[in-house]
């Protein structure tokens, strides 16, 4: 069995109810859900002028590779709405493999852990309240250390549930 966190996020419709239809075709996917973080609240990230966004990170277990995750996610965002349009732009949903077990991986279109994840306090946030002590398999540090050290002046602000 495999360990992914996936990186949520949307600023389009109710994200709220998306985030959670998207759990559930994931689990309909052999993606099975075992915990996820708080919400956090973000101003948009790269591409500015458009609402905040909503993330949350999902520890999830699954057979799958990652290659068939990437499928797997890629359809779900489909089904659920997405439309690549522009880099960085508003989107009804998105979801980024964060890590996978402790694997490092460089293919064409899929790179874990997320090549960015360092930089981005909506990411580190969330993964920190679920795994703290993680070990970055890049950068050998612990995610807690990672977020304590972000050079992202974005606030990423937990939500109460």
């Amino acid at each position: 069995m495999n360990t992914a966190y996936l990186l949520m996020g949307g600023n389009m419709g109710n994200t709220r109810r998306i985030f959670c239809r998207v759990t559930e075709d994931l689990r309909k996917q052999n993606i099975f859900v075992k915990r996820h973080s708080s919400l956090y609240k973000t101003a948009a990230w790269g591409m500015e002028n458009q609402p905040d966004f909503l993330n949350t990170v999902i520890e999830a277990e699954t057979d799958l590779s990652a290659r068939e995750l990437l499928a797997v996610i890629l359809q779900t965002e489909t089904k659920n709405g997405r439309i690549r349009q522009e880099k960085y732009g508003p989107r009804i949903i998105d979801i980024d493999i964060l890590f996978f077990n402790n694997d490092i991986i460089q293919e064409p279109n899929l790179i874990v852990p997320h090549p960015l994840l360092q930089e981005r306090n909506f990411a580190l946030r969330p993964l920190a309240e679920l795994i703290p002590d993680f070990i970055h398999p890049v950068f050998n540090k612990s995610i807690q250390q990672l977020s304590e050290t972000s050079k992202d002046e974005l606030n990423a602000e937990k939500l109460d549930e």
